[in-house]
């Protein structure tokens, strides 16, 4: 990883070949992820209620209790793949993978 004169970490990966990934079974809306990014590939939202339905009863609860709210990736195409997401994450709930296609 390299420093960026704004002082932003960037790797040599070029953005959007490596993709961040949530997995909404540990997300808990704490949000590290988002102001780790340098690139803003994340948002913090409110799931929509087929969100919420798409997921186990435990997490549904899980997710209620931590106000409804996970994170999401808005924009895979600006990931340089740097990783400040994933360890800044305290539940371990964002992975690094190859983009589709890519």
């Amino acid at each position: 990883m390299k420093q960026t004169s704004a002082g932003h970490s960037t790797c040599d990966e070029a953005p959007g070949r490596v993709v961040p990934v949530v997995d909404p079974r540990r997300c808990e809306d704490k949000g590290p992820c988002v102001e780790a990014c340098p690139y803003d590939v994340f948002e913090i939202r409110k799931l929509t209620p087929g969100e919420r339905g798409a997921l186990p009863l435990l997490t549904r609860f899980k997710v209620w209790v931590h106000g409804g709210r996970q994170a999401f990736v808005v924009r895979p195409d600006s990931c340089h793949a740097c990783g400040l997401c994933v360890t800044a994450c305290p539940e371990k709930a964002i992975t690094l993978a190859k983009a589709p296609g890519a």
